[in-house]
């Protein structure tokens, strides 16, 4: 079965993440699983790791905070982020991760 890490939609590219809050920094370490995980420096309480899932995409791709939101998820480690303006191909490039061609297929 093709799992789909990052994909283009209308509403923009559709991300998996896998987070791990409470890390001594916000950093991308690669791919887990069917999706890319990110170990975010602040805890999962009052949405602390989610605002700053949301700020580092936005930092790391050079994007509007308002253009990051997470569309499912926002209660677990699981997430499904929509990132307006951007392309697979963009975010793949931006995150280091995958092989720069599109969407990712494991």
């Amino acid at each position: 079965m093709n799992v789909l890490i990052v994909q283009d939609t209308t509403a923009g590219v559709v991300l998996s993440v896998h987070i791990q809050p409470n890390t001594s920094t916000t950093e991308c370490v690669g791919i887990h699983g069917d999706a890319v995980k990110i170990r975010v420096a602040a805890p999962p309480v009052d949405g602390a790791a989610n605002d700053e899932l949301i700020r580092f995409l936005a930092r790391r791709l050079s994007i509007p905070v308002s253009s990051v939101q997470i569309k499912s998820g926002a209660g677990g480690r699981r997430k499904r982020v929509v990132i307006k303006g951007a392309s697979a191909e963009f975010v793949l490039a931006c995150l280091n991760v995958g092989d720069k061609s599109g969407s990712v297929k494991l």
